[in-house]
């Protein structure tokens, strides 16, 4: 961290913070900004979260810590900054130069005593950009926020705001400014995060998960963005993860964690040369296993398909008129032909905005009144868009959908039996049938029945996905479309649902469409494959057939990125 930068600070808040005096002395004479020592969390219960996790982070460092789903890797970085529940016991030392020993400990002064450091020192960007936005609120008023909270003048938010957003590679910024989160993609949410958190010019910064729903072109950019960033600003960056593989080239230490224990910990190289324990080279060496041998032969030819897709296009509306009326249009789907038969399972690839999830719910009958949809889509011969409402709703027990983050698309103050059975409620059957066919359900999906009485905030990821696909399954559906099922999964939990699917496909003979931004998971599930960009498909066929030999030179640079 340059001295001068550090004099900026202090002359900024000085009305706010003694500690800044001592600033540039301490960074002359040590380039260590944090010591963690021994930091342990535990729960009321007594069970221990984090135990004796002891790590030093430097300027310019980057150090990934790396684990499966509560292994405590977020936790022990929120407790750096006093965000988490009351509730927890927090132990050990951490220390922070120009402060000293942080107040981490639950007490009623760890507020206020990090109030200063929230942001301003330590700055940190969320996993999931749409959750942590605010979508009431513009991008300019959000980012804007945070440099009124690092004392910049009203008048200079303006011009700062797209500074930032030029510094996190956002094209024309200046048209970003008066959009909602819901107005941009997933790549361009999460560099909105990121300038944020830069707006308060942090010496350290928290990534937690920063490329989870990303596609893997725009995971690789977004963790250039943050390196480049990191170094042209001299920050240090604690880069949080379930991939390994991925963190390989992007960190300079690496922690595994496994159940709040540390089980490796040192140079990223050294570790991923001779990795020590069993666990980090499991967590390198993931078997998705292979997709079901399902050929297409005659007799399956001469089947009805469960999905027959004739001519599928689909525009937004982008500019209307003063009356309302809509006077351009954005092609987000053009001219999709597809085939689907009993127990296969077709992947649907591509780069964010490439139209994806566009389909999938064109598929379900699930676009808003300002989207048009023209084509056929014929499920077991019926074509759906021309059923009534009505007859739609009877109809959708054939085709059900599981979508992409299971948290946000479940009642949270449902239990789970309420969440199950809705659908079967809807449909009008009695309550005794309704209980069989929810434990039946859960069975399948390989949850115990005394789940049914539980919240989805008291299951873990990979169980509330397991609910989402149950919810599904219990309407028995003839095609299932998943959105990205395995996205926000650790990398041990992907390998466990991607088994499961492969199980239920073999053993209800149901349909897929398995819209997914990781390679390795379509290959494993999926017979076939469709590569999109821009809406259109420029590369179809038998899975394997693309992987080994992919035509289109976007299908070969899509697939090299995303099998590294």
């Amino acid at each position: 961290m340059t001295t001068s930068k550090f004099n900026s600070r202090a002359a900024n808040k000085s009305e706010n913070s003694a500690n800044d005096k001592t600033l540039n002395t301490d960074m002359v004479l040590t380039d260590t900004l944090l010591t963690v020592a021994n930091l342990s969390i535990t729960t009321q219960a007594g069970a221990l979260l984090v135990d004796d996790l002891s790590y030093e982070l430097k300027s310019g460092q980057t150090l990934a810590v790396v684990g499966e789903s509560g292994s405590g890797k977020s936790i022990a970085s929120l407790a750096l900054l006093g965000l988490l529940p009351e509730s927890l016991t927090i132990n050990g030392e951490v220390t922070l130069v120009g402060v000293g020993s942080l107040q981490i400990a639950n007490d009623s002064t760890r507020n206020r005593s990090l109030r200063e450091i929230r942001g301003q020192r330590i700055g940190m960007v969320f996993q999931e950009p749409m959750t942590a936005l605010n979508p009431l609120h513009t991008v300019e008023k959000q980012i804007a926020e945070s440099l009124r909270l690092n004392g910049i003048p009203k008048k200079q938010w303006h011009a700062q705001t797209i500074a930032l957003l030029h510094d996190v590679n956002i094209s024309n910024p200046e048209d970003k400014l008066s959009r909602y989160p819901h107005e941009l993609s997933g790549g361009q949410r999460q560099r909105v995060m990121i300038a944020m958190a830069l707006a308060q010019q942090p010496d350290i910064l928290i990534a937690d998960e920063p490329t989870t729903a990303l596609d893997v072109t725009l995971q690789h950019e977004i963790l250039t963005l943050l390196d480049t960033l990191k170094r042209d600003r001299n920050m240090a960056m604690i880069l949080i993860s379930h991939d390994l593989n991925l963190v390989r080239r992007y960190s300079d230490e690496i922690i595994v964690m496994r159940q709040g224990q540390t089980i490796e910990q040192g140079n990223t190289l050294a570790i991923f040369s001779y990795p020590k324990a069993e666990y980090t080279r499991t967590l390198m060496n993931q078997d998705f296993g292979q997709a079901l041998n399902i050929s297409n032969n005659d007799a399956v030819e001469k089947q009805t398909p469960v999905l027959k897709v004739n001519n599928l296009q689909v525009k937004f509306s982008i500019e209307k008129s003063f009356f309302g009326t809509t006077t351009r249009w954005f092609d987000a789907v053009t001219d999709i032909d597809m085939h689907l038969y009993t127990g296969q399972a077709l992947g649907i690839i591509g780069e964010s905005g490439s139209g994806k999830t566009t389909i999938a719910l064109a598929l379900s009958q699930l676009l808003t009144n300002q989207a048009r949809v023209s084509g056929q889509v014929l499920v077991n011969g019926q074509d759906i868009t021309k059923l009534s409402k009505t007859a739609l709703s009877q109809f959708r027990a054939q085709i059900q959908m599981v979508f992409q983050d299971p948290f946000a698309s479940i009642n949270p103050r449902m239990t789970v039996m309420q969440i199950i059975e809705e659908g079967l409620l809807v449909q009008g059957i009695d309550k005794a049938t309704r209980i069989k066919a929810v434990l039946d359900s859960l069975q399948t999906v390989h949850l115990p029945a005394d789940f049914i009485e539980r919240y989805p905030h008291e299951l873990s990821g990979g169980q509330r996905q397991r609910v989402a696909l149950a919810r599904a399954l219990v309407m028995q559906p003839r095609l299932l479309i998943l959105d990205e099922p395995t996205s926000a999964l650790d990398s041990t939990t992907q390998v466990t649902v991607v088994n499961l699917l492969r199980e239920i496909q073999q053993k209800l003979d149901i349909s897929y469409v398995f819209i997914s931004h990781d390679l390795k998971v379509v290959r494993a599930l999926c017979q076939h494959i469709m590569v999109l960009k821009d809406g259109i498909c420029i590369e179809s066929g038998a899975t394997e057939d693309v992987f080994n030999q992919p035509q289109h030179p976007y299908a070969q640079r899509l697939l090299q990125a995303g099998l590294l």
